[in-house]
């Protein structure tokens, strides 16, 4: 990632770029809103986001990209439940828009010329920007009011606990881009690893058939039921190891430090690769197998030897988000459809520098029963 175009795109105030007590009360903060207590309740309407999309993109075709289509249900799912945006929201759509094209740039080399890409996002940066101090706004006054709560969504929360609103804006720049690529990359890759592995497909089907066959029709998943979800997870997790979304992270070194005999001076930037852990046989025995089997027992890996979602006092604080929106995705996916690869389609991916599989992730899909949803 480049970093420069990175902060310029979402902010220089953020969770990820703010340092020592800046950075703990930031982190400390998003974190009351994304604990355990908070994401239980969020579940059933992720659960209503999840049937909602596939209603409208999945059912009634023959074939998906499934990639773009994960990206559409992510942006939905943290409009609603984070952002406490509504589907008639013209906030939301615009945001939706300008999103799309600010993703692009994170990657570009950040040249602020005419014609430029960096250019053009930067320009919907800006827009965003705007159209989220609007929401900000609104918030305020409803908070003001007493129209609203604190665990309402995130905006009024970090209104509720004092933060300037230069530094809301930049946290919800940041948040949605960090809620957005990540978890469409895990789901997609996730059912491009299931499609490969027909044994692991099976046992997820099986674990995610028992929990359907336990809900009454259009009855919502529960926290209980994703806590029966393990195969599933642990297949997520293998599918994290093999295909990190970001390969490898930047941080600075706030002082010299003295590494493996060598001395990184104070302000170097240092980068760390996950894939060094993830594919080292060492920890990871037959490192380019795909084996749901190795977090069954997560506490056999070695500290920091997984470390999709960093680590230590900087490790996402949306993971526990993003495990319950994958569990939610994956289960009604595999419960209403069947899936392979479309002909054409070898399911080969690039970085840019997140992964992006070829075509998408083209897939030739059909229903099954679904009297259930």
């Amino acid at each position: 990632m480049n970093s420069e175009a990175f902060s310029r795109m979402v902010g220089r105030r953020t969770v990820r770029d703010v340092s020592g007590e800046e950075h703990a009360r930031v982190r400390a903060m998003m974190m009351q809103f994304l604990k355990l207590d908070a994401i239980k309740r969020h579940v059933a309407g992720m659960d209503a986001e999840v049937r909602r999309h596939l209603d409208a993109d999945w059912h009634g075709r023959g074939t998906v990209a499934v990639m773009p289509s994960m990206k559409a249900l992510t942006f939905d799912v943290m409009s609603t439940v984070l952002f406490g945006m509504g589907r008639d929201s013209a906030v939301r759509r615009e945001l939706s828009a300008e999103f799309q094209q600010l993703v692009q740039g994170i990657w570009a080399v950040p040249l602020d010329l005419p014609f430029t890409r960096f250019s053009r996002c930067l320009a919907a940066s800006r827009r965003g920007r705007r159209a989220v101090a609007g929401v900000i706004a609104e918030r305020r006054a409803k908070l003001e009011r007493g129209e609203s709560s604190p665990a309402d969504d995130i905006v009024t929360h970090m209104l509720a606990k004092g933060l300037p609103d230069e530094e809301i804006t930049d946290n919800v720049m940041f948040l949605m881009v960090a809620a957005h690529d990540t978890t469409a990359a895990l789901i997609t890759f996730l059912l491009r690893h299931l499609d490969a592995n027909k044994d692991a497909y099976a046992k997820v089907l099986e674990e995610q058939q028992e929990i359907a066959r336990s809900k009454k029709s259009g009855e919502a998943l529960s926290w209980e039921d994703l806590g029966r979800m393990r195969y599933t997870w642990a297949a997520a997790m293998e599918t994290l190891r093999m295909v990190p979304p970001p390969f490898s992270m930047l941080r600075r070194a706030l002082d010299d430090v003295e590494y493996g005999g060598y001395l990184i001076p104070k302000g170097w930037q240092v980068m760390y690769v996950t894939n060094m852990t993830h594919w080292d046989p060492a920890i990871f025995p037959r490192p380019g197998q795909f084996d749901p089997a190795r977090f069954q027992d997560p506490s056999a890996i070695p500290p920091y030897g997984f470390v999709p979602f960093g680590g230590g006092a900087r490790i996402c604080p949306g993971n526990e988000f993003a495990r319950v929106e994958t569990l939610v995705a994956v289960h009604h996916i595999v419960t209403r459809f069947r899936w392979r690869l479309a002909a054409g389609c070898d399911g080969s991916f690039s970085r840019y520098p997140m992964p992006y599989p070829s075509q998408g992730l083209l897939i030739d899909i059909e229903p099954i029963d679904d009297a259930n949803h």
